[in-house]
């Protein structure tokens, strides 16, 4: 198992990104896929017509949110977006832990072009 740390900046307030991450509207116009999600504790997401599931576990507005991400691992995949003020922007922190050897490069591939870069071509515009 590995783990992945990176930050993001992207030309957008805390609640702007925080928006984007947690409103099922937003998360389908920068995916283009249906997506699952609530602010709820304990309810269960799904990310690009089902291609990245899992429950989450917890939130603080426009600060963090923490989901577990399903591998079909027994160690729980945890991923953590911390949102901290950078001047007129937001730097995002994405620590997504336990992920399995096998899927670490698609995962990391997946975080800086497919996730991260929809995020970030969304506030260019």
């Amino acid at each position: 198992m590995r783990d992945y740390k990176k930050y993001f900046k992207l030309n957008a307030s805390p609640e702007d990104v925080y928006n984007v991450l947690v409103n099922p509207v937003m998360l389908e116009i920068w995916t283009g896929e249906p997506a699952v999600m609530s602010e709820e504790p304990n309810s269960e997401f799904s990310l690009w017509d089902g291609a990245i599931v899992g429950k989450n576990l917890e939130f603080e507005k426009n600060r963090k949110i923490v989901q577990e991400w399903y591998f079909g691992e027994d160690t729980p995949s945890i991923v953590t977006f911390m949102l901290h003020p950078d001047k007129s922007r937001t730097s995002l922190e994405i620590r997504h832990t336990n992920i399995p050897d096998d899927a670490y490069d698609n995962i990391v591939d997946g975080w800086e072009e497919d996730y991260m870069g929809s995020v970030q071509s969304l506030f260019e515009i």
